[in-house]
């Protein structure tokens, strides 16, 4: 059987009513599970019960194990979920001024094998389900209610490469983002990619109005196929072609996410490279200090990032530098999946 948190609110009515269901059942199951917070159909007092069995036999309510929380002092959470086959994904919930965002992982593992990220580590075992996405929000927003609290905002940055588990994502942001389902804006969404140029032009073409990152890090070919093998594929004139082309589509700003590597793309000349690229897009760049991972490259001094940002902002390119978040817990993407899992292979040895 299926889970019910895997189902648009279209493709839940389309099944419902190739049962013989009413198409309005879907929009009320909707409001019963992510407005009233049911767990159970039985809850559904305005359903018949012979559409209640019919339900019973068809879908399950299914919810992700919380195998650890690490909480830092700025009141980051990372929740380390167990899933249905024994794996584990990371969700983490950040503090903001305007709101509380949570970070989703769309996938277990990673195969971009990016140098710098910890979720390459270990390569991707399988995609998420849709439900299993759904779910991380879902269940956090949940524990939130005891504080009177929600989530506000969504970025789709966690373990995996969205764009490599394109339908599930854009069936996830569907349902986040209903008005009958957990009404997340979809301003306040925002999907990042290293740059699966394909997936791209696929998802210029939608409808949704989500905002839409790009993991650039390196502005030339040649340091980016080093550390980002996506763009022995995807070169940079293709990947620049590609966001021309969802600009015009869609006239969304685009991120460009730029993870600062001490003595490797930090340097006022990669600035000016990086200036060039980019100038007349409209964009912003997102400078972002590298936590720490096992592997052998370290994030920027304070001196060159500030001299990094400030020649960006003397050329006109609108930056900012990421606030860290849960710097005191395993703060890089990944890390505490991989602690966990290390464990495990430890305990059956």
């Amino acid at each position: 059987m299926k889970s019910i948190y895997g189902y648009t609110r279209e493709k839940l009515q389309d099944f419902l009513q190739a049962l013989g269901q009413k198409k309005f059942r879907g929009t009320q199951i909707y409001e019963w599970i992510y407005k009233r917070w049911a767990t159970s159909f039985s809850e559904m007092t305005n359903i018949n019960k012979d559409s209640l069995d019919e339900l019973d036999k068809n879908f399950v309510f299914k919810f992700l194990e919380i195998e650890t929380v690490q909480i830092s002092s700025d009141g980051t959470r990372k929740y380390l979920f167990r899933l249905d086959d024994n794996n584990f994904i990371e969700t983490v919930l950040m503090r903001h001024n305007y709101g509380y965002s949570i970070c989703v992982s769309s996938q277990v593992g990673c195969n971009m094998g990016c140098s710098f990220c910890a979720s390459g580590l270990n390569k991707r075992q399988r995609n998420l389900e849709t439900h299993e996405m759904v779910l991380q929000v879902l269940q956090v927003n949940n524990l939130l209610r005891e504080e009177a609290i929600k989530v506000s905002h969504i970025v789709i940055m966690g373990i995996g490469e969205p764009f490599d588990n394109y339908d599930n994502v854009v069936d996830f942001i569907k349902i986040v983002n209903d008005p009958k389902g957990l009404e997340i804006g979809a301003r306040h969404i925002t999907v990042s990619t290293c740059g699966i140029v394909p997936k791209i032009y696929e998802f210029s073409e939608l409808s949704l109005q989500v905002n839409l990152a790009i993991s650039l890090h390196f502005p030339n070919d040649e340091l980016r196929s080093k550390h980002m093998p996506i763009n022995k594929a995807y070169g940079i004139d293709k990947l620049m072609e590609a966001l021309n082309y969802y600009y015009q589509k869609t006239n969304r700003r685009i991120t460009f996410e730029y993870i600062l590597l001490d003595g490797i793309n930090d340097t006022i000349e990669i600035a000016a490279q990086l200036v060039k690229l980019i100038r007349g897009v409209n964009c912003y760049v997102n400078l972002i200090p590298m936590n720490a991972t096992s592997g052998p490259l370290r994030r920027s001094t304070k001196k060159a990032t500030d001299s990094f940002y400030n020649y960006l902002v003397k050329n006109g390119i609108n930056v900012t530098l990421r606030h860290e978040h849960g710097h005191d817990i395993d703060a890089a993407c990944g890390q505490l999946r991989i602690k966990r899992e290390e464990s495990k292979c430890e305990g059956k040895s």
